[in-house]
């Protein structure tokens, strides 16, 4: 299987938020080992003795009028005072947002190792791919078809009704300690967040690829994930990425290889015509959210 990263808005994200924690702030710990801690209290030591003996003899040079000696101790003292040893800076522990951003990367990450040890050559995973609407995940591009995946790292059961998604989550007794709707920030739950982007996307290859659809597949990639009772759920709803990629490869084949180049040039040049047209990341909103009026491109 080949792997195509057309972007990775998790990672980016997930990097810009440990260089803010590097940066350090009003809420900064420092996390600096024992070893770390006593290095520098010693240089700060021996720094301070340092400026003590300079001040000493600037202090004996002036009880001795010694003027020119006094002023290359006052010299001497401010010099040693600009070069006092620095502390590495704090580093701020990282938030729940991080670390549910870390362990959701990892399982996107663990989602593409699996597809890789059951699907075969000709097979190719897009990852990444964004249009006005959304983000896709994954792109499954093969023989069967395509299948558009929203993977979804949750240590918890879940619950749909059509588009309306909950979740519960169970301590290790089996008592409920959390339970609640699932959702982004824009409110929409993950079988909404699939089907926006890919409904746009399915007509923008439909218009010039022939009639395409897709397999839409919420893909709960936490090791403890549990789907409960869903009724008419308006995605295929998954809990294993191997068992899935077995499912794939046992479909007939609808798709040569041809077809299937075609569908993965277009795929990636609307994945660019709209990251071109995307606000800067600082400049942005909500994921998914976009500003301006798009005009119609030809080379679409």
């Amino acid at each position: 299987m080949r792997t195509i990263e057309l972007s990775n808005h998790p990672a980016d994200a997930l990097r810009l938020a440990r260089q803010r924690r590097s940066n350090g702030g009003p809420h900064a710990r420092a996390d600096a080992g024992p070893q770390d801690q006593a290095e520098i209290a010693e240089a700060l030591a021996r720094h301070k003795l340092l400026v003590r003996r300079a001040a000493n003899a600037k202090d004996r040079a002036r009880d001795h009028r010694r003027w020119l000696t006094w002023l290359r101790a006052v010299l001497a003292v401010r010099r040693l005072e600009r070069l006092t040893p620095v502390r590495p800076p704090a580093v701020r522990a990282p938030s729940d947002s991080d670390q549910r951003l870390a362990a959701g990367l990892a399982g996107e990450q663990q989602v593409a190792r699996e597809f890789g040890l059951v699907l075969g050559d000709d097979w190719v995973l897009v990852r990444g791919y964004c249009n006005k609407r959304g983000e896709i995940d994954h792109l499954l591009l093969g023989p069967p078809g395509l299948i558009a995946i929203e993977s979804k790292h949750l240590n918890a059961t879940v619950y749909c009704d059509g588009d309306d998604w909950r979740f519960e989550k169970f301590d290790r007794s089996g008592n409920l300690v959390e339970r609640g709707s699932l959702s982004d920030r824009g409110g929409r739950s993950p079988s909404v967040q699939l089907n926006e982007p890919a409904d746009l996307l399915e007509e923008f290859l439909s218009s010039r690829a022939g009639k395409v659809t897709m397999l839409r597949v919420v893909l709960l990639t936490h090791a403890n994930s549990r789907r409960g009772k869903c009724r008419k759920p308006t995605v295929h709803i998954a809990t294993s990425a191997a068992l899935l990629a077995d499912q794939l490869n046992a479909m007939p084949p609808v798709l040569n290889a041809s077809q299937r180049a075609r569908l993965e040039e277009l795929i990636a040049r609307d994945h660019r015509y709209h990251e071109a047209r995307r606000p800067p990341r600082h400049a942005a909103g909500p994921r998914g959210a976009r500003t301006g009026r798009s005009a119609r491109s030809a080379s679409r």
